[in-house]
Parts: C-alpha cells; sequence; structure tokens
C-alpha cells in the first residue's frame, strides 16, 4: 500500500467503501476480520502495539490452546458463530495446510449429565459424531462423545493470516493507543473503526469497559509423536490435550487465574495439570514425561464478565464497531466473528449508498 491521503470523515468525493477500515487489535480476531473485508474488497489498515509473530505474554493470539470446541451454555446467535468458524478452518485444513490447522480426532468426557444448553449442540456440526457408550469412557464421568474437530497451531496461523492480510493489500500499523479517539485522528478520512482491542478495552480512555478483566492462562507443551487426538473434560477439573500435529506435541492445561499478571511459569500449575492430563489421557501423556520433552507456555486472555461484545453504533458521521472480551474462545468464534462485522460493514456502506 502505498502512502496514505487524508480526507475528512464526511468529505463526499471519496466514496465511503474507499475509506479505509481502522482495526484496532491484531490478535486473532482483527486479523481474522481484516482478511474477510479485504477479501470483500474495502481496504484495511491494523493498529496494534503487538503484532503477528509477537512473543509477548500479553498477545493472547500467539499462546492459545486455539481448539474449536462447541461451547456449552451459549445463546443459538453464538453457536452459529462458532459454525462459522468451524466452517472456515475446516475448509483451510483442507486446502491449506500452511494455514496451520489440523483435522483431529476428540474425546469429551463429562462429569455431570448434560444440561439442555450442554457443548452437544456440536452433533450439528463435527463430522463422525457418535455418544460414547458405558465402558467406553472412565467410569467417572455421566457420558461421553466422540467427534472429528479442528485445531489451530498459532505459531503459524498468526504468521500465515499477516502473509493473507499483507498480499490482499492491508497494512500493519504498529502503534500503542491510548484512545478511540486517538484513532480518529490518525485516520481522519475513515468512517469505520472496529475495536478488537482485547484487554485494551479496559483501558482506552473512551471505553473503560470494567467488565473486561485479563485472565492468565498456563500450559504444559508435550513432545511427543502421538498427537492425533484431542481429550477434553468437561466438568469441575477442567482439563485438556490439544494436539499440536505440526509441531509435534500436545498441549496440556488448563488452569484460568483472574487478574493474575504474572509472566513466570508457576510449576506447581505445571505439575498439576500433567497430572490431571496423565488422568485424563493415559496413553498419550506418561506420569512423568521426560523434562527434556517439556516447555512452558504463559498467556493472558482477554475475558469480560457476562461474556464478549460484538455490536456496533454510529457517532455522527463514524460507524463504531466492537468485538472483544473473548477469553478463551477466540479461535473458536474468531471467523463467525469476522463475518459478523462484515455484515455490519456492509450494512453501513448500504445505509450510506442509498
Amino acid at each position: 500500500m502505498g502512502e496514505l491521503q487524508h480526507y475528512p470523515a464526511d468529505t463526499p468525493n471519496v466514496p465511503f467503501a474507499q475509506r479505509p477500515i481502522i482495526i484496532l487489535g491484531a490478535g486473532i480476531i482483527g486479523c481474522a476480520a481484516a482478511r474477510q473485508l479485504l477479501q470483500n474488497g474495502f481496504p484495511v489498515i491494523l493498529v496494534a502495539e503487538y503484532l503477528p509473530g509477537d512473543q509477548d505474554f500479553r498477545y493472547a493470539s500467539a499462546w492459545a490452546g486455539a481448539a474449536w470446541h462447541p461451547a456449552g451454555g451459549i445463546s443459538p446467535e453464538w453457536r452459529y458463530l462458532q459454525a462459522i468458524s468451524h466452517r472456515q478452518l475446516l475448509k483451510m485444513a483442507q486446502e491449506e495446510p500452511e494455514s496451520g490447522v489440523s483435522i483431529v480426532d476428540a474425546l469429551e468426557y463429562v462429569e455431570r449429565p448434560p444440561a439442555e444448553n450442554s457443548s452437544a449442540w456440536g452433533r450439528t456440526l463435527a463430522a463422525k459424531w457418535r455418544d460414547l457408550q458405558p465402558g467406553e469412557y472412565p467410569s467417572e464421568f455421566s457420558c461421553g462423545w466422540s467427534y472429528e474437530t479442528l485445531v489451530t497451531d498459532p505459531t503459524l496461523h498468526m504468521p500465515y493470516l499477516a502473509k493473507k492480510i499483507t498480499a490482499l493489500g492491508g497494512q500493519f500499523i504498529r502503534k500503542r493507543v491510548e484512545s478511540l479517539e486517538d484513532l480518529y485522528g490518525m485516520f481522519p478520512e475513515s468512517s469505520i473503526f472496529i475495536n478488537a482491542s482485547g484487554i485494551g478495552s479496559q483501558t482506552l480512555k473512551d471505553v473503560q469497559d470494567d467488565l473486561c478483566f485479563p485472565e492468565r492462562g498456563q500450559n504444559v507443551f508435550y513432545k511427543t509423536k502421538n498427537c492425533r487426538t484431542m481429550y477434553f473434560r468437561n466438568g469441575q477439573e477442567y482439563t485438556y490435550v490439544i494436539p499440536r500435529p505440526m509441531s509435534h506435541g500436545v498441549i496440556l492445561g488448563g488452569v484460568k487465574q483472574a487478574d493474575n499478571l504474572s509472566s513466570e511459569p508457576d510449576m506447581e500449575i505445571a505439575r498439576d495439570e500433567i497430572a490431571r492430563a496423565h488422568r485424563l489421557a493415559p496413553e498419550i501423556v506418561p506420569e512423568h514425561p521426560p523434562e527434556d520433552t517439556l516447555s512452558y507456555i504463559v498467556g493472558i486472555r482477554p475475558s469480560r464478565k457476562g461474556g464478549f461484545r460484538l455490536d456496533s453504533e454510529q457517532q455522527g458521521n463514524r460507524y463504531i464497531l466492537s468485538a472483544y472480551g473473548f477469553g478463551g474462545g477466540g479461535y473458536a468464534f474468531s471467523y463467525g466473528v469476522a463475518d459478523a462485522l462484515c455484515k455490519m460493514v456492509e450494512k453501513a456502506e448500504r445505509e450510506n449508498v442509498i
């Protein structure tokens, strides 16, 4: 992209659809939205403190477990966002190995009889879904399912997205901003701004969403060739074993620590995660894995009480779209959210045209 031209936001001689859409935040949500908008013909500029390829523990998208898993207890609208993500990720897994998305088997064990709004709705999407029979799951569980699912390797997927965005004419600007107002000043010609700043929405001066909070996650990466099956324990002892076929290992977790910003691995948590993963999947995770097969991951999830925010509002000549607060669900919702944001942008364009 060449030099940026600047026009006031209400300049009639710059067609609405040709004014760059500005996305604040370049995690999975911001980048998925940028790719989709660019494919739909809109110019896009992403402004962010952290960019794809960064290794900072506050850049959650680099460290996510990134498994597609049907979330329980969510609305039908949110389920559909996950469905769109599933469709897009499946296509990448089938056609673009460089995307870092893989199809794997999944076994999910449920501690208590599933409620009406459980994750069993995943049977409408996931291939090879089957209810497990007693004897096929450990006796301490109430029931279980097996199905095919999708796992994304963030170390491959975020650089892949950055490449796609750049090839489509998108632009990245590394900059920390203190408010949305700062962005309006940087891009007076733009009419649409998307706030995908994650935990940044807690501190942006003109957002200050006090429902947002940082939630520390810590995982263990265990190097093993046995990395084609995901295990998920649904209930009080929240545990997962997420395959990383392209990195030849599995991610063991999990833990959620609200308002904890420590970047140092807590070895007590790591030992507990290994023990829980061994109980869940003894055929993959030994009781005492050799130390040289283990590494430790810390990331800060951008969480929000009551769930994520996804909406659009008009302020004068500007449209402000918000998409943040996805916690550990960023990858599972990503491409569905990108689709929803595109529809909001097209609605604004339509209103402007007619």
